[in-house]
């Protein structure tokens, strides 16, 4: 046992959870919404920082000027507040959160460019700031919402490991080579499973919902996790930033959740639009 590096770990795992009940529950004694903006605009300018980063590493050719990522954090600010203030129909922006996630998929596939480093800021912006201010849309919708999707994935994470380290055997994808078929399955079964269990005993939304939303962290998530870490190998880098010490980045933490907010908003949207 390495114990410094575990106390490390230890103490950055505690003031990263303290941070996210704050923004999650702090309403709850504070009686303002500022919890949950600032983890959102904090979670977005360290999202945003660190893609454009990976995106200088991916493209050593292209030429990212200083201003630029400067610029894509201004309009990922002005998208944030955008879709927080937006006046359309929930099941259009829902519809419209689909575009990081496509974008993301299309940035990954594109050639080299002499647009690269603009279509990257681009993509950047959408992958961070959209799902971000998605989930300041579910925390006003119900604040129980984000906060049990973040649950889940982190259940969908552990079960898998569980599941894997004892009966994995297939290799999931060659992107994530300690990933398997049976721990991905089996910790996708248990978070929904667990969901279940959870809607048993509240009569907040109907049990189908809680399990659809833990279908999106379990499946999204892990595939939110795949693409990271597909981006990280194209760069060459094993964490996409340091700040928080023993375990990476702001992406390295955010990235499941990032993929699964969209999914879950849309799911949210249509299932109680009127």
């Amino acid at each position: 046992m390495n114990w410094p590096v575990f106390f490390t770990r230890l103490g950055s795992a505690i003031v990263f959870a303290a941070l996210m009940m704050f923004g999650l529950l702090g309403h709850l004694w504070t009686h303002s919404v500022f919890g949950i903006f600032g983890l959102a605009l904090l979670v977005q300018f360290l999202g945003i920082r660190e893609f454009y980063r990976l995106s200088q590493h991916i493209f050593k050719e292209a030429y990212f000027p200083p201003y630029l990522e400067w610029v894509t954090q201004l309009l990922g600010l002005l998208v944030f507040v955008g879709i927080n203030l937006a006046s359309t129909g929930g099941v259009a922006t829902a519809m419209l959160s689909m575009i990081p996630i496509i974008l993301l998929f299309v940035a990954v596939l594109a050639k080299r460019t002499a647009l690269t480093a603009g279509m990257m800021s681009l993509v950047g912006l959408v992958y961070v700031a959209v799902p971000m201010a998605l989930l300041v849309q579910l925390w006003t919708i119900n604040f129980a919402i984000p906060l049990a999707l973040i649950l889940m994935i982190w259940m969908n994470d552990t079960m898998a490991y569980i599941v894997g380290s004892f009966i994995g055997r297939t290799p999931f994808s060659p992107i994530s080579p300690k990933k398997t078929w049976e721990g991905t399955i089996g910790g996708a079964l248990l978070t929904i499973g667990g969901a279940a269990i959870w809607a048993h005993y509240t009569s907040l939304y109907h049990p189908v919902d809680w399990m659809a939303l833990a279908a999106c962290a379990a499946f999204a998530g892990t595939a939110g996790d795949l693409l990271e870490s597909k981006l990280k190998r194209l760069a060459g880098i094993k964490d996409s930033g340091n700040i928080m010490p023993g375990h990476g980045g702001a992406l390295d933490r955010f990235d499941s959740l990032l993929a699964a907010l969209p999914f879950a908003f849309i799911y949210i949207m249509f299932a109680f639009a009127p």
